[in-house]
């Protein structure tokens, strides 16, 4: 976020920013507890746990924002006038090219699932991936997989099983654990987060899989407890205008929805849905993700299927 925020000071001078890194999950619980006390949580939230935001607005924790540039987002990026993406990023494999050999390299879920299973002994303990029991954004990342209409999340998930997968709060965990080479390869990595890590470790390939790519579009929401509601409504406003989106491109998120990949990404030519992209909708569906029984049942069935327990010698 930081060269986005230099540039919208320098259209807004005299304005500063106290910015405040969570967890998503940390994120909601804080957020939810000051929307219930009527306490201040920030004048803006942005998260990539879109579910976790439409539960806020839904529960009545959000003020709506209409301007021209608000306008312009796609139906599929907002809700209610209360939540809105600003960013299009891929979920992708991310390996390091000094432990993967090229024959090796997964471009589909099914190629990565095969691969698990044809080479376990040497990829045992060697694959990362969300926590979701931790993270909110690896939850809505899982729950959408399973969504597929297609079998392929559930032979991945037994074969990440019998690798012992690692399991991460986190993107950033996971790629400074793929870096040193304790991991080889992480699956539904953040794209700008590995984008950005690649760049500066040319051990490390992004792969924006073949067969269908999770979209991510990063929301933002302005809590009804904003002490300056016409701030954040301003730097909404940049993250969605035209100036936010290039330096966006440029500099932060790397990805967009109607240009090329980034140099040396590993994938489609253009990121679009004729070529397998799957964006996260915006909007009530998610709802179902945060229904508490089901989120229980979920990760609990995650978590039989995903995390390797040692038998007892």
């Amino acid at each position: 976020m930081e060269p986005l925020i230099r540039d919208f000071q320098l259209t807004a001078p005299g304005i500063a920013i106290d910015y405040s890194d969570f967890v998503t999950n940390d994120l909601q619980k804080s957020a939810s507890e000051a929307c219930s006390a009527g306490a201040g949580q920030g004048d803006i939230l942005l998260s990539s746990s879109l579910d976790q935001l439409v539960k806020l607005s839904n529960d009545g924790c959000a003020v709506p924002h209409l301007s021209a540039e608000t306008a312009r987002v796609g139906d599929w990026a907002k809700w209610r006038d209360e939540v809105f993406g600003f960013t299009y990023e891929p979920t992708v494999f991310v390996y390091n090219a000094r432990f993967v050999p090229p024959a090796d390299v997964p471009r589909t879920h099914v190629e990565l699932a095969d691969l698990l299973r044809r080479r376990l002994d040497y990829y045992r303990g060697r694959i990362g991936t969300f926590d979701i029991r931790l993270s909110g954004v690896g939850y809505l990342l899982a729950f959408s997989d399973a969504a597929q209409p297609t079998t392929v999340y559930g032979r991945l998930l037994e074969s990440m099983s019998r690798a012992e997968v690692v399991v991460h709060c986190c993107t950033g965990a996971s790629l400074q654990e793929i870096a040193s080479g304790r991991l080889y390869i992480g699956y539904n990595m953040i794209g700008s987060y590995a984008y950005a890590a690649a760049r500066s470790n040319p051990d490390l390939r992004v792969v924006v899989p073949r067969d269908y790519t999770l979209i991510l579009s990063r929301g933002a929401l302005i809590p009804k407890t904003s002490a300056h509601p016409d701030l954040a409504g301003r730097f909404l406003d940049y993250l969605l205008s035209e100036r936010g989106r290039e330096i966006a491109g440029e500099h932060a998120f790397f990805f967009s929805e109607d240009g090329p990949l980034p140099p040396d990404v590993d994938g489609p030519t253009v990121l679009n849905e004729s070529s397998g992209a799957q964006p996260i909708h915006i909007g009530p569906a998610l709802l179902a993700a945060q229904d508490e029984a089901q989120r229980n049942r979920f990760i609990q069935d995650w978590s039989r299927s995903m995390i390797y327990v040692a038998p007892r010698k």
